[in-house]
């Protein structure tokens, strides 16, 4: 069974690094002619996997957005996740999930088990301490999956924690070196962090030899010099950036949002590696 991180790492080479974010918020359902209902959630669905599918690393579901809709939206997610991951497109569950104990253990189960929810990774939330990821990093890696831990994100009000410096380190610099603990002696680990793209400055990611998922780009300010602001030239082949608003908001034309994620994919050809 092929690692989550070997399947990424395929992926980034055929493709280019960058993920894409499914998020239908109302005004986008709008902007896009859609009804703010399930109806309209179905349609979003479908024509974000029309146009993504088969022709990125990695797409992202934001699950918040289908969770507002009931029972019914998380069937709309079900069935995006199991379209895309038949025809062998990856999955990131932006779910960002993070308990303890059996809580934890569920919320793993159901997205990196066999359930109808099962992602190919899922992101998650280390600050009830690392080790309360320890049900996901054990099913994590028994199924072949990967977790991306939020590490230094770009909100401004992460800082209140993330810069908080405990034993010598900031937290966020605390949540890398643990991921790269779990990553030790791979090429390219499965246990991802998340760093803003937007962000001044970044901890030391030298170590992890992991994926680093780069949110932010594109409408948010960031983009291909600002990861080469962030990131030394060796770590550059692990950043995944991640964008959202910049290509949703071609839609609803099918064409118009593979020529914008051609277009990223273009200034973004410099992290293959």
């Amino acid at each position: 069974m092929k690692t989550f991180g070997d399947r990424l790492h395929h992926a980034m080479a055929q493709f280019g690094p960058l993920c894409v974010g499914i998020d239908p918020h109302p005004g986008l359902l709008a902007s896009w002619g859609l009804t703010d209902d399930v109806d309209g959630l179905e349609k979003f669905a479908e024509l974000c996997v029309e146009a993504f599918d088969g022709t990125v690393a990695l797409i992202k579901p934001q699950v918040a957005f289908f969770e507002a809709y009931g029972s019914a939206g998380i069937a709309v997610l079900e069935r995006t996740i199991g379209v895309l991951r038949a025809s062998g497109t990856l999955v990131l569950a932006d779910a960002k999930r993070g308990d303890i104990g059996s809580t934890m253990d569920a919320y793993a189960r159901a997205w990196l088990g066999d359930g109808p929810l099962a992602s190919d990774a899922l992101t998650v939330s280390p600050y009830l301490g690392f080790g309360s990821l320890a049900p996901a990093l054990t099913l994590a890696e028994a199924n072949g999956r990967g977790l991306f831990v939020l590490a230094a994100t770009s909100n401004p009000e992460g800082a209140q924690v993330q810069r908080a410096v405990a034993d010598g380190r900031t937290i966020a610099q605390t949540m890398v070196d643990e991921a790269a603990a779990v990553n030790a002696g791979a090429d390219f680990g499965s246990i991802g962090v998340v760093v803003g793209a937007t962000l001044t400055d970044a901890p030391d990611l030298s170590a992890l030899n992991g994926p680093i998922l780069m949110p932010g780009v594109g409408a948010q300010g960031g983009g291909p010099e600002t990861i080469r602001d962030l990131l030394p030239e060796p770590m550059l082949r692990y950043a995944v950036p991640n964008v959202s608003r910049e290509v949703l908001r071609e839609g609803p034309s099918v064409s118009a949002l593979r020529a914008k994620v051609g277009e990223l994919q273009e200034q973004f050809a410099f992290l293959r590696g």
